[in-house]
């Protein structure tokens, strides 16, 4: 009975112990992201700030409704459709050309890797440098023939931050599916070359079944980082830029200077529920995956 209750009372300081070391990390999250995400859903809710009555889904209709809202979704929602799946393929296949031991591949990896060293200033300085009226793309485009245009006031102006987003987010993906592939069984595969499969086979039948935790790994990482383009795009157009450049932050950025509390709250509210919507259907397919894997 005497080491019964050593035991109990050993664990109960160990789960004191415990605690204490949790407590800044759960005092954190609680004050800096539970309680702020909190006051956002309590103001999604409310008519405004100073009165505070419960409207309860009005201001959802609201939005909904709000032409500026449907453009800012709409544009959002074309350029991750766009720019995420480009940034997972292109990744992917980046990954697999290393693995087939190209030459020149250190100074290769290399060449993806720079950009995630570069600041946001400097990257917009250089998209400034080429793709200005007066920049590198149109001075090139001049000697065929081609009318200088601003591009990022032009129809073109998403596809020049599609291609900063790729430009910026390839080499992070190409490295973790490099990971990724470096974790596929040898024996597996030394079994399909003796068998005769070739790289067509390997890669369908073996190399992307195990690939599918990772693709969705970073299918998810790249579409956070697609809605985080806002602070180039806000630095290179500014507040009110070219139409297919108006995305959700702005419109939230845009209604957090005006006060419009209700409206930047129920927006962030929207956007947030999309988000874990597409997550959960992307861990969903990776369940299946890894299920189909084990069987």
């Amino acid at each position: 009975m005497k080491s019964f209750f050593h035991r109990a009372n050993n664990s109960i300081k160990d789960h004191f112990v415990s605690a204490a070391f949790l407590a800044p990390s759960l005092i954190g999250v609680l004050i800096f992201f539970v309680i702020p995400f909190g006051v956002v859903i309590f103001y999604s809710l409310v008519n405004n700030p100073v009165a505070k009555d419960f409207v309860g889904l009005e201001n959802f209709v609201a939005i909904i409704g709000n032409q500026a809202f449907q453009t800012a979704a709409k544009n959002t929602a074309v350029f991750s459709g766009i720019a995420v799946p480009l940034a997972v393929i292109l990744g992917l296949f980046l990954a697999l050309l290393l693995d087939c031991k190209i030459p020149c591949r250190s100074q290769f990896r290399t060449f993806f890797l720079c950009p995630m060293m570069v600041p946001v200033a400097s990257i917009v300085l250089i998209w400034r440098v080429f793709f200005d009226q007066n920049g590198v793309v149109n001075l090139l485009l001049a000697n065929f023939g081609v009318e200088q245009i601003d591009w990022l006031k032009s129809e073109y102006s998403r596809y020049v931050i599609i291609i900063l987003f790729l430009w910026k987010n390839l080499g992070y993906n190409m490295i973790l599916f490099m990971a990724a592939l470096n974790n596929i069984p040898n024996d597996i595969l030394e079994m399909s070359t003796l068998e005769g499969a070739g790289s067509i086979k390997k890669f369908w039948y073996i190399k992307l079944p195990y690939l599918v935790s990772s693709i969705v790994f970073v299918t998810i990482l790249s579409l956070i980082n697609s809605f985080k383009v806002f602070r180039e795009v806000y630095l290179l157009t500014g507040d009110y830029p070219y139409g297919d450049l108006y995305l959700l932050q702005h419109f939230m950025n845009n209604m957090f200077r005006s006060l419009d509390y209700q409206k930047l709250s129920t927006a962030a509210i929207l956007m947030c529920i999309v988000v874990v919507i597409l997550i959960g259907i992307m861990f969903i397919v990776d369940n299946k995956a890894g299920k189909d894997i084990e069987g």
